[in-house]
């Protein structure tokens, strides 16, 4: 294989890791949405999950914007929320952090692993106020950043 073949491939591998981990605060607004797109955009032969630093409650406003997007179904039960602790797996080529608390915990847990750790700040949708249509469209803004943010980082389509 010639250097600038080898070159892309490995530039592809190293944007498209085999296993990512989307970690929050509590598990339960932007990671399981982050998990959620990026299941449904990623090969299947990448490993997807979401934790949190702290164990949250189902949020119902997550699956009414999933459920918008074809993400989830009306009649599928909410995204259950868990910690680093809980997981099956424990080691990712990748851990997005969507939250600083998460994000400092990731930077601790990883200090000594050839893990990669990216921080990708969004604003908590759970604070916004009004009415139930303004609440929703802070959620869907998040849902939106966070989908054009997966395609963009793992050329995604």
């Amino acid at each position: 294989m010639s250097d600038a073949v080898t070159t892309a491939v490995d530039a592809e591998k190293a944007k498209n890791p085999r296993s990512i981990l989307f970690l929050c605060s509590m598990n339960s607004i932007r990671s399981p949405m982050a998990e959620a797109i990026a299941r449904s955009v990623l090969p299947r032969d990448v490993f997807v999950a979401s934790a949190g630093v702290h164990k949250g409650e189902p949020d119902p406003f997550v699956a009414t914007i999933l459920t918008e997007n074809g993400l989830s179904s009306p009649n599928r039960a909410p995204h259950q929320p868990h910690t680093l602790d809980e997981l099956e797996d424990d080691y990712f080529e990748l851990v997005v952090t969507l939250a600083p608390e998460a994000h400092h915990r990731a930077l601790e847990l990883t200090r000594s692993q050839p893990v990669e750790v990216e921080y990708w700040p969004l604003p908590d949708p759970s604070l916004a106020t009004g009415t139930r249509d303004q609440i929703l469209d802070a959620y869907r803004n998040v849902r939106n950043a966070l989908e054009s943010r997966i395609k963009s980082r793992f050329s995604a389509k």
